[in-house]
């Protein structure tokens, strides 16, 4: 499907939210953090937000705050409420979770923040009755992301880090 002509490009921050119509186009880019998409192929809306962590250890605040998966799918479920939608009528698509520091190996295990924000959009999506249709997770490295509201087409650009790898010096 052609772009419309006029259409707004919304690029999204860590920890950002956007639910839009089909004039819309969403951005982002991603490292260990990960994006969830949701297209509705029907009304033609859908949205994206681009976690850091899973959950947070506290609620503190009185709203839902986009930095943590979990919150983040209670955000699209507002959203598909003010539609009269459900999750099994969307288009489900997930990305991201890349280990941006392989060379430090075992030292990174611990934190494995990739393979947790993966392990909460799986789990959270499944309790929702939503199919994930396609996935780029894991590995290691960054993506970008462009989702296309009005067709729901996800583009996704991925470059890995080599294990090992050093940067490069000045001069060499």
């Amino acid at each position: 499907m052609a772009s419309p002509l006029d259409y707004i490009e919304i690029f999204l921050q860590p920890g950002e939210f956007y639910f839009g119509d089909a004039n819309t186009r969403i951005r982002t880019l991603l490292g260990s953090c990960v994006a969830i998409t949701m297209w509705h192929p029907l009304l033609r809306v859908g949205g994206m937000c681009h976690y850091l962590l899973p959950t947070r250890e506290r609620r503190v605040a009185a709203g839902l705050d986009g930095r943590y998966g979990d919150e983040a799918v209670q955000l699209f479920l507002q959203e598909m409420a003010a539609r009269g939608t459900q999750a099994r009528e969307y288009q489900i698509k997930l990305f991201g979770g890349g280990n941006m520091f392989p060379a430090l190996g075992r030292k990174a295990k611990a934190m494995e923040i990739g393979a947790r924000n993966i392990s909460l959009a799986q789990a959270a999506l499944e309790s929702l009755g939503g199919q994930v249709l396609a996935q780029h997770v894991g590995d290691t490295g960054h993506r970008a992301i462009i989702f296309d509201v009005w067709s729901g087409d996800v583009w996704v650009k991925h470059q890995r880090v080599v294990r090992g790898a050093e940067p490069a010096r000045a001069g060499e």
